[in-house]
């Protein structure tokens, strides 16, 4: 892997988000995931990453 974050592809960052997913890194991994899907030029792939990496803090719920 490169050290200069502007050479990394979507792919690197969908790899990354998998990783963070397994580690049970919710949120980092919704953060890579967006990031690859910024730089994924279809907008139908984009969205598919976006959607099999949710926001973890808009479907948390609240117990006591």
């Amino acid at each position: 892997m490169t050290r200069d974050p502007a050479a990394l592809t979507a792919a690197d960052y969908l790899d990354s988000a998998r990783e963070m997913a397994v580690a049970n890194r919710p949120y980092l991994a919704h953060l890579l995931a967006e990031e690859a899907a910024k730089r994924t030029s279809d907008p139908a792939t984009a969205a598919g990453i976006c959607a099999a990496f949710p926001d973890p803090t808009t479907a948390r719920e609240e117990s006591d």
